[in-house]
């Protein structure tokens, strides 16, 4: 496949989970890919799975923390210098933090934002120049269906996803007229390890697996690769009219008015 070639991404949190597979389908249309990623043995390995299951050869790790400006601006940087200019980012890192209002600590509410919102815009500040001064360029966030739903007992988390839904349509128009698109995509229930995570700590993981299939219209849950696929349109040339929106996948769950 080849709906990506040419065109070089960076996918942040990509060590595992939506990320790595985001990179993945990337890599398999052509795209040349860095997996800019905390963990950097953890991105490490999933590049070399990637090259091995492609066969591409220009996929590459960065350890990068989104939480600091200067890091994302040095991940950027040692990209371009060895893939060439950035003509995809794929904003994905992210982190759960589920408080109770009135008993989070001042450092969850911190570390929330810093992370989902902040490291979101760090990204975006980071390539926004080179693709103004190229005339091209898309941007892909990942938010959450809690950017538009509010589940009890998720504080702060929906604060900072309803801010990157804020931020991508700020950005979208703001940069419109340089052809530089931002989008997001709004997963729901998606099969990572942090989901299996949760269904295993709870007291029965069947029965919480089942709970949770249970409130699906379609009775299961997402992939990872199919919030991949989302992405790989918004970045490709087959979406060149689509800026400032929002994909939801979620299988129609957000559509649903009761259970």
């Amino acid at each position: 496949m080849s709906r990506l070639a040419g065109k070089v991404a960076m996918v942040t949190g990509a060590g595992r989970g939506i990320g790595a597979a985001i990179a993945l389908a990337f890599a398999r249309e052509g795209a040349a890919v860095a997996l800019a990623e905390l963990d950097i043995e953890t991105a490490q390995a999933t590049a070399a799975r990637i090259r091995q299951e492609t066969g591409a050869h220009n996929v590459l790790a960065v350890r990068t923390d989104v939480t600091q400006g200067a890091s994302v601006k040095e991940a950027v940087a040692e990209t371009e210098a060895r893939l060439g200019p950035v003509d995809v980012l794929v904003n994905n890192a992210g982190i759960n933090v589920f408080c109770d209002p009135l008993t989070m600590t001042d450092d969850d509410w911190r570390r929330c934002f810093a992370v989902d919102l902040d490291g979101v815009w760090n990204g975006c500040r980071a390539v926004l120049p080179g693709m103004v001064a190229r005339g091209r360029g898309s941007i892909v966030n990942i938010a959450s269906t809690h950017a538009f739903k509010i589940i009890p007992g998720c504080f702060p988390y929906p604060v900072a996803k309803h801010g990157v839904i804020g931020l991508t349509r700020a950005l979208g128009i703001e940069y419109a007229p340089n052809n530089v698109r931002v989008n997001a995509i709004a997963p729901g229930y998606i099969e990572t390890q942090l989901t299996l995570d949760w269904w295993d700590a709870q007291p029965d993981p069947a029965a919480a697996r089942q709970a949770t299939l249970d409130l699906q219209p379609m009775k299961r849950i997402g992939q990872p690769h199919e919030v991949a696929m989302t992405a790989v349109f918004l970045a490709s040339d087959e979406a060149p009219f689509i800026n400032a929106s929002c994909i939801t996948v979620d299988g129609g769950r957000s559509a649903l008015y009761h259970d």
